[in-house]
């Protein structure tokens, strides 16, 4: 029994809820932030049609690729630095359609 809805594991809807792909507009935005960072930028990466695994596996992927750390906050990827360039081709040989958002 499912803890959370109560109902058979084989039939419960809470864990499909939570495991569902967001859905957007299947562009793939790239910007960078400093807000609530003392000035820092991190490459915030939005956008990505991926469940919580995915984005994990993506973001340690793109992480090395950068040679920098980063973290995965809700269905975003930050990767510490300012690594634009290098991310748009990165997700574009990848098979992402990829916008530059920001300034």
């Amino acid at each position: 029994m499912c803890p959370a809805c109560g109902k058979p594991v084989g039939e419960c809807v809470c864990r499909q809820e939570k495991q569902a792909v967001p859905v957007g507009d299947s562009i793939v935005r790239i910007g960078r932030e400093t807000k609530g960072r003392k000035g820092k930028g991190v490459t915030v990466i939005t956008g990505l049609p991926l469940d919580e695994p995915g984005l994990q596996k993506l973001a340690t992927d793109l992480k090395r690729r950068c040679g920098a750390g980063g973290t995965v906050k809700g269905n975003t990827i930050e990767i510490q630095g300012d690594h634009r360039d290098l991310l748009v081709a990165e997700l574009t040989q990848r098979g992402y359609m990829v916008k530059r958002s920001g300034g």
